[in-house]
Formats: structure tokens, C-alpha cells, sequence
């Protein structure tokens, strides 16, 4: 099959993918900021800002030096140990799991605001289905459509802010001068801004995006990515902060914080701004879903080539696509989606966690680099100092959010456990291999041992049985009779050897009696039929003799039915048994 290849991605392209996922944090992270800060939010996002302009270096480095998918799995597989490596991949598939199904769900609950029949679980999944869809049919086909979301997504926030700054300058700065003397929530200043800072944090989710695509993208493009995202996030979310202050009172935050930039929309500019907001939201969320989707694609894509994950994953369809990693992203989502029956409130806690451990380990990778590889050429290099601040700063919002809400940490320890597990089987899976054998042969070797004394033993036993003679004494029957007493021992007696004795009275040969022996004889093979003429009067006597002689009980003798001329009763025969 021919496989259609794409242009790589280039700036606008590159950016709407990652950059719907960092900018739809417009929508929320504002208002989680002023929950917890205040009027001082606006600070707590500019210290993000800050962060974040120290990662673009960071990311700028690694992926200048190791041009490949993967993010922060790619430059610790390069650096430290494949099982370091394998922790950051499952953290950041986590990642994706968590925003993949939170930013569908979200998206369908701001649309559930304008149509109210709809059901927000049938319509989470649908999305997620339809993106599974475009994922499928290409990379370029998926930037297209982030493209569009990313313009209108910029446009509605910027006519948002327009519109607030337009309502401040005709209203005045009353609510902004009440907000800002506004006791602090939290007591001090410093643990305000803090967690300030810890949730805003959030809001640069999707940073790490572009790396897990890199190799997807136009020469020179991917720094450019980051310097987009970064310039995003970093105007927006502390001007949306500064105009929420100035025309929201912080009393009706916590009451609006999940619509709040509608609210503010529609108090600023009208109802048709807060549809308008709700809509974009609905699209960029959208957008966000699809950010996952390309991400993990990339990522499992180079785990699997680094047989991490099974092979069965490397398949592609005829448009390039591996299709059967964004399937199984998609059956991971849809199960999540069921097992938190729709409360994703727990999947905030993984979302939260996982992006910060990636975060800090891309750092760590950073440091490792410089470390161990030195000599490896890049196009820019990261203040070594500057990356240990950045990771303190990522450490800092981790434990800030575990002070937030310890249960969001302990539900994303529920999801990564699991995880890890399977991933150190996939790392493992020879020596488990080997482990389960030697486990088999110590079981095994006792079994084998018993089952060959056993069949030793079974197979004596059986010859010994079949090893016993039996004796049938003939008149000199003719064929018919001698047929049904071989019938008769086949059907009934466990004998491989049967003695006929002729007891004759003189010298004489019964020449038709042994043709018709060795006719039987051939004929029951499982038979070996030995014919013995001895000279004598059939009796008792006779009967004993051969008894002994041969060692054979005279229960296992067997004589047809005697006529009236016989000499004995048949007890006088000491056992002999009558068979026809």
C-alpha cells in the first residue's frame, strides 16, 4: 500500500496544535488564580511567565540538540536510564489521558450552558471520537482544523478584552479600588501568592506538546512554537486577571468560577459576547482534545520503536497515520470517562501532577544533558542556573497543589501506579520470561520425576496383567468354537498369551485344528496364541500337573461345557471355568 506523505508542519500549523491546548487555559486559570490570590493574581501569573520563559531555553536546548517525538521521555533516554525515560513517557501519557478527557467533558458542559438537552457524557464521547478520526487521517488534516480553532480562539479573547477595557474606561475603576483593598483570603501575602502560583501553573499546559512532535515539524519551527505559546499565555492570562479585578467583585468569583469569562463577557459587552465566549470555549476545548491526541501519538510512536510498547502499535494506514495507537488512546479515554462515571474532578488531580513531574524531569533531563553530553552540538543553550530555579520553581507548584488538595494527589497516584506496573513489565518482560521458567521447571521437575516413577510403574503393572497365561483345553472344536472363545477373551480377560491344549489319548495329529489356529492367530494380533498337544486322559490329575508346571491359577483355565459322557463333575475340576 503507498503511503501519502505530508508537508511538515510549519509555524502557524505547529502552534495551533500545542498552542489550543496552553491558550485554552484563558478560560479557567484566571479565575482559579483569584480564588486563591486575589487581587494579587495578576502577579502569580506574570511569576509563571517568568517560568515559562526560563523553559523555552530549556526546551530549546534538548530538542535543538536531540531533534526527535518523545519531550522529556527523548532527552532522559538519552541521558540517564531507560527506566527514568519510561516514567516521564507514562507520566506525560497521563497527561494527555487527563486534558484529553477533562477538555472534552469541559468543552460539552460550556456547550450544555446553550443547548440544555444535551447529554454532556454522550457528547464527551463523541468528541472524542471525532478527533480520533482526524488524528487518523493525518497530521496535516489536524492542523487545518487547529488552525481555524487557534485564529478564532485569539480573536474572541482579544474582542473580550477590547471590550473590558472599553467598560472600564466608561465606568471607571470603583470595583477595581474595593477588590484591591480586599482583606487577603489566605492570611499573608507571600501564601497567597503562592498558591496563587501553584494554581496557576496550570495554565501552561500543552507547553511540553510540541516537543512530543518535533519531528513533524519545518526546520526552525519548533523554537518558534514555544516563543508563540509562551507570548500567549503570558498577555493573556494576567491581562484577563487585571480586567477581572477591575469589573467582577472577588465575591462573585467563586460563584461563576466555572463560566467566569462569560460572566464577564456578558457583563462587559452583552449576552451575545458571553455566547460568543461560550462557543470559542467549546472550540478551543475541542482543540485541546486533538493536542492530545497528535502528542501521544508521537510519543508512543518512539516508545514502541524502542520496543518499550508491543510492536502491534507500529502499524500505519496509507495516510501515515498510526492508527491503532490513536484507537487505543481512544478506548483508554472512553474507559476513563466510565470509571469516573463523569465526575472528573479526580482526573484534575492526575492532570495536575503529571504535568509538573514531566515538567521537572525536563529540567532534570536538561542538566543531564549539559552533564553527559557536552560536545553534542545545539542551537542555544540554557543558563545551567537558570534550569535548576525552573525546576525548584515546578517542585514549588507540586507541593503547592498537594497543599491544595492532598486527594487529588492520592487519585493520581491510583492512576500512575497501574501504569508504572505495566510499563515495568513491557521494560522487564525478558527476565520475567525467564523468571516464570524457572518457576515452571522448579514446579515442573518434581511433577516430571512423579509422572515418570508413575508411568514406570503403570507400565509393569499393565505388562505384569497382561503378561498372565491363560489356558483353554479343546476337544479338537472346529474353527467356529475356537473363534468364540478368542471373542470371549479378547471382550473379557487383560491377556496378550493364550495356551490351547489338545489332551489326546494316543499318538495322533489333528493337522485341521492347527491350520485353523494359525488363521486365528493372524487374526487376533493383540493375541499370542501358542497350540500344545499333551498325550493323557483330561482330569483332575492333568489339570493340577499343568497348574503348576506353568504357574497358572486354574481359575484362569478355561474348558467348554462338558457332555454327559464326561467322567468329572465340573467341581471336581478345582476352578476350571466353563466359558461357552
Amino acid at each position: 500500500m503507498k503511503e501519502v506523505l505530508h508537508k511538515k508542519l510549519n509555524q502557524l500549523q505547529a502552534t495551533a496544535i500545542c498552542g489550543n491546548d496552553i491558550s485554552s487555559s484563558c478560560l479557567y486559570v484566571s479565575a482559579l488564580t483569584i480564588l486563591y490570590a486575589g487581587q494579587y493574581a495578576w502577579i502569580s501569573l506574570l511569576i509563571v511567565a517568568v517560568v515559562l520563559f526560563l523553559f523555552r531555553k530549556i526546551y530549546g536546548e534538548v530538542v535543538g540538540a536531540i531533534p526527535l517525538n518523545g519531550g522529556a521521555y527523548n532527552v532522559l533516554l538519552n541521558t540517564s536510564t531507560k527506566r527514568l525515560a519510561s516514567l516521564a513517557a507514562t507520566l506525560t501519557v497521563l497527561s494527555y489521558m487527563a486534558t484529553a478527557v477533562i477538555s472534552a467533558s469541559e468543552g460539552m458542559h460550556y456547550l450544555h450552558g446553550i443547548f440544555e438537552s444535551l447529554n454532556v457524557t454522550v457528547a464527551t464521547i463523541i468528541v472524542l471520537i471525532l478527533f480520533t478520526f482526524l488524528a487518523i487521517l493525518g497530521i496535516g488534516e489536524s492542523a487545518f482544523v487547529a488552525v481555524i480553532i487557534l485564529i478564532t480562539h485569539i480573536a474572541t479573547l482579544s474582542l473580550l478584552v477590547l471590550a473590558s477595557v472599553w467598560f472600564i474606561l466608561n465606568n471607571g475603576l470603583d470595583v477595581f479600588h474595593v477588590n484591591w483593598k480586599t482583606p487577603i483570603v489566605f492570611g499573608s501575602l507571600k501564601t497567597a501568592l503562592f498558591l496563587g502560583f501553584s494554581a496557576a501553573m496550570l495554565g501552561i499546559s500543552g507547553f511540553e506538546s510540541s516537543a512530543n512532535f518535533v519531528e513533524e515539524q519545518q526546520p526552525g519551527v519548533f523554537p518558534k512554537t514555544l516563543r508563540n505559546m509562551w507570548a500567549l499565555v503570558s498577555f493573556f492570562n494576567p491581562v484577563i486577571a487585571i480586567l477581572l479585578i477591575s469589573v467582577i467583585p472577588l465575591a462573585q468569583v467563586g460563584e461563576n468560577k466555572e463560566s467566569l469569562l462569560a460572566h464577564l463577557g456578558e457583563t462587559t459587552g452583552g449576552s451575545w459576547l458571553a455566547w460568543l465566549i461560550s462557543i470559542d470555549a467549546v472550540l478551543v476545548l475541542c482543540g485541546a482534545v486533538l493536542t492530545s491526541f497528535v502528542g501521544v501519538s508521537g510519543l508512543l510512536n518512539r516508545m514502541t520503536l524502542d520496543r518499550i510498547l508491543p510492536n502491534y502499535f507500529l502499524k500505519k494506514n496509507k495516510r501515515g497515520s498510526y492508527y491503532r495507537i490513536v484507537l487505543s488512546f481512544l478506548i483508554l479515554c472512553i474507559s476513563v470517562l466510565f470509571a469516573t462515571s463523569g465526575h472528573l474532578e479526580s482526573l484534575a488531580g492526575v492532570y495536575t501532577f503529571s504535568f509538573l513531574a514531566v515538567m521537572a524531569l525536563f529540567g532534570i533531563g536538561n542538566l543531564l544533558l549539559k552533564f553527559k553530553r557536552r560536545k553534542l552540538p545545539r542551537p542555544e543553550r540554557a543558563n545551567g542556573l537558570a534550569v535548576i530555579i525552573a525546576v525548584l520553581f515546578i517542585i514549588a507548584a507540586f507541593v503547592g497543589n498537594m497543599k491544595l488538595n492532598i486527594n487529588a494527589f492520592y487519585t493520581f497516584l491510583q492512576y500512575m501506579v497501574p501504569a508504572l506496573i505495566f510499563v515495568g513489565i513491557m521494560l522487564n518482560r525478558v527476565m520475567l520470561i525467564k523468571i516464570l521458567i524457572e518457576i515452571l521447571e522448579y514446579f515442573y521437575q518434581p511433577l516430571r520425576r512423579f509422572v515418570i516413577v508413575s508411568n514406570r510403574y503403570l507400565q509393569n503393572l499393565s505388562t505384569e496383567i497382561n503378561s498372565q497365561e491363560f489356558v483353554f483345553f479343546t476337544k479338537g472344536d472346529n474353527i467356529a468354537i475356537l473363534n468364540k472363545v478368542l471373542q470371549y477373551v479378547e471382550g473379557n480377560e487383560t491377556t496378550k498369551k493364550l495356551k490351547i491344549v489338545y489332551v489326546k489319548k494316543e499318538e495322533q495329529t489333528n493337522d485341521a485344528l492347527i491350520k485353523d489356529l494359525e488363521v486365528l492367530d493372524r487374526a487376533y494380533d493383540n493375541i499370542d496364541i501358542e497350540y500344545l498337544e499333551i498325550q493323557g486322559v483330561f482330569g483332575p490329575e492333568i489339570i493340577d500337573e499343568l497348574s503348576k508346571k506353568w504357574k497358572i491359577p486354574k481359575n484362569f483355565m478355561f474348558i467348554g461345557s462338558p457332555g454327559n459322557k464326561f467322567s468329572y463333575r465340573v467341581s471336581d475340576l478345582g476352578g476350571v471355568r466353563l466359558i461357552m
